[in-house]
């Protein structure tokens, strides 16, 4: 098997759209040969603990209301391309996503990542829940078979806030300045939310170097 690292925010739209092109590929190559492993990066690494309102957040990033809206006009051409339901009216706020990386660390361990990330980006782009409250992460948590009691109780505490920082900074020393970006066998990079041809060839071409020699 070859590992394929993701770095991602649950809260970036490209991250969301990026996955389910690969979701599709995987789809169509089932016996495609990843082992998906997803790792921290948060877009907003000084956003404060409490998040903050979504409007002024894009407004203050985009340099305005008629920028924001014209970049998220594309994000949501791009969404509803790839057939993903996204509700930007019911966002209110934009949160911290410290938490939301330490439960997708705390899925690993469980084998239930692919399960708490999809839970993650549905809560945020399609129900437009904050996924920086402990309730509602605990919620996604319960979803995909965790136990939410437990979940609650660390997020309580500052079990693993410094190693995510760590495999963050980790990650920007190594040159990676935007998601999401996936590194394939741990020498690939593949910026973006690439379309499903190009993770075809991808899976393609892997699987003919692994492929036993005639």
């Amino acid at each position: 098997m070859v590992t394929l690292d993701i770095l991602s925010d649950p809260i970036c739209p490209w991250c969301y759209i990026g996955k389910a092109h690969l979701d599709t590929a995987l789809a169509a190559h089932p016996d495609a040969p990843f082992t998906i492993s997803w790792h921290p990066f948060q877009l907003n690494p000084d956003m404060p603990r409490e998040g903050m309102d979504r409007r002024t957040y894009l407004e203050t990033k985009f340099g305005g209301k008629a920028e924001a809206a014209r970049v998220y006009a594309r994000i949501e051409e791009q969404a509803q391309a790839a057939g993903l339901p996204i509700d930007f009216a019911a966002m209110k706020r934009t949160p911290n996503t410290l938490d939301a990386h330490r439960l997708i660390h705390w899925a690993e361990i469980e084998g239930r990542q692919s399960a708490i990330v999809s839970g993650l980006f549905s809560a945020y782009f399609a129900e437009g829940r904050d996924i920086g409250d402990a309730e509602v992460l605990a919620d996604i948590a319960d979803s995909a078979g965790m136990d939410a009691a437990l979940v609650t109780r660390l997020l309580a505490t500052d079990a693993d806030l410094d190693a995510i920082r760590a495999r963050e900074a980790h990650s920007r020393k190594a040159g990676v300045n935007a998601v999401p970006t996936f590194v394939v066998a741990g020498q690939y990079a593949v910026p973006g939310a690439q379309p499903p041809e190009v993770w075809d060839r991808i899976i393609a071409e892997i699987s003919e170097k692994m492929s036993p020699s005639p």
